[in-house]
């Protein structure tokens, strides 16, 4: 295996090496993101005002599928990012094959799921009936790509493990790119309507699923070992889902808490269910975003760990914040300043209600990035250290405060109530975070370092 593939994080000026590994990554999240954007835009555009609702209202449901998939991404991530530090190359290994194997288990027990209660979930979250048969025709078509979801994304967990941001940047560019070209030709030429939405990002999504897995094991292959890596190990598993379980339970609760927060939308009516639908898409954009790059601080924090020098994290933490305002300046400016012309791209402007909807949505919250994306990179310290209770504690209650406060608002102040509940759960578990950096202590486990080389 080339050095040039993989990334040690351990040497090198902290902001520099951060910063290198972590701006593929944001590039990769944006073309990621193009994915859900596109399928929105789609069906916005060439469809209609209930298409792109449709589009929305599914789309906090498949939440909790990525949630899934995100946790087993930030488990192998994370771990193998300690194995790699400590050059211990052959746990490394056995590392990837079991994420792979359990992920596979867990991601058949979801489809099966999914099957059986999306449906009636959609109708508990007061869905319209205008939406209902293609909000459930779109999901259906999505669970049948859970497998391209998970081990895509356990793909991506494990370049970025290996100090390789780059590789996953080209294949989203690449497969992203090619989706909304996809979609436009099932729905616009094709006819498909939201079926062809459906079936382009499966399409798309599968190809660089099969690539990236295939180029993971390649590169496992040519890594030299002193003996054979096991294809499963249960105490391996335990340490992954040490990582892995929280991870999960923290998005999955704020799926479930999105999908509350969707049935109070949903009573306001499709305009605003539309205009919620465009927004939040802009909104999510940066939020996965700042997530991702808040997994390239927890990759630096656990190779560092692994390592044995845990002194560089601060100047990691540092580094990250830097990057994350940088990036916020202009992002917030554009959703400010523009942000209705950004709505344009998923409605018309004779979406009058829809677009105010959407323009009051980005202006109430994109200021607080500033404030979301410390959390988010402190979050990805606490991760990377395994501190996973006190990252779970403020967590949780970004969620608890953006419920409650959401269905108590919008009784005093409508729609504008929901939208402000997101500031005030984002700063209180930002304060939270921030807290347990400078308190909590976390013992990380020392991983012994193994002669194993990389050639």
């Amino acid at each position: 295996m080339n050095k040039t593939l993989t990334k040690d994080l351990t040497v090198g000026d902290p902001q520099t090496v951060l910063w290198k590994f972590c701006l593929p990554m944001f590039g990769s999240i944006i073309f990621q993101q193009l994915y859900n954007i596109a399928d929105s835009l789609v069906a916005g555009r060439f469809i209609g005002e209930n298409a792109l609702a449709a589009v929305g209202n599914s789309y906090n449901v498949t939440l909790i599928f990525i949630a899934f998939a995100f946790g087993c991404n930030i488990g192998c991530s994370v771990i193998v990012s300690q194995f790699f530090g400590a050059k211990d190359y052959c746990q490394m290994k056995t590392a990837v094959y079991t994420t792979l194997v359990s992920s596979a288990a867990v991601c058949a027990l979801l489809m099966l799921l999914g099957f059986v209660f999306c449906d009636p979930l959609l109708a508990q979250m007061k869905t319209q009936p205008e939406i209902l048969a293609d909000s459930a025709l779109y999901m259906d078509i999505y669970i049948l790509g859970l497998p391209f979801l998970f081990f895509y994304n356990i793909a991506t967990g494990i370049f970025s493990a290996l100090g390789d941001s780059r590789t996953p940047f080209y294949f989203l560019a690449f497969s992203s790119t090619a989706n909304i070209a996809v979609d436009i030709l099932f729905v616009k030429y094709f006819h498909m309507g939201i079926a062809g939405v459906a079936w382009a990002t499966f399409l798309c999504q599968g190809i660089s699923c099969i690539l990236s897995v295939v180029l993971i094991l390649k590169r496992l292959s040519a890594i030299r070992t002193d003996k054979k890596a096991a294809l499963f190990s249960s105490a391996l598993l335990k340490k992954l889902a040490v990582i892995a379980v929280p991870s999960i339970l923290q998005q999955s609760f704020i799926s479930v808490g999105n999908i509350f927060i969707q049935s109070v939308i949903n009573s306001f009516g499709i305009s605003v269910t539309a205009g919620y639908s465009a927004a939040v898409k802009l909104n999510n954009l940066v939020i996965t975003s700042f997530t991702t790059l808040g997994n390239g601080v927890s990759n630096f924090t656990a190779q560092n760990i692994g390592a044995g020098i845990p002194d560089r994290v601060r100047s990691g933490l540092r580094a990250g914040l830097r990057l994350v305002w940088c990036l916020c300046v202009p992002i917030v400016l554009l959703y400010v300043c523009l942000g209705q012309y950004l709505l344009l791209l998923f409605m018309d402007a004779a979406s009058a209600e829809a677009l105010l909807t959407g323009r009051q949505f980005l202006w109430i919250l994109s200021p607080f990035y500033f404030v979301v994306s410390a959390k988010l990179m402190t979050d990805g310290v606490l991760r990377g250290a395994g501190a996973m209770k006190a990252f779970m504690a403020a967590t949780f209650t970004d969620l608890i405060l953006r419920v409650v406060l959401a269905f108590g608002f919008s009784s005093l102040f409508g729609a504008i109530g929901i939208w402000c509940a997101w500031p005030i759960g984002w700063t209180v578990a930002t304060g939270m975070s921030v807290y347990f950096y400078r308190h909590v202590t976390a013992v990380p486990t020392q991983i012994p370092p193994a002669t194993d080389q990389v050639p």
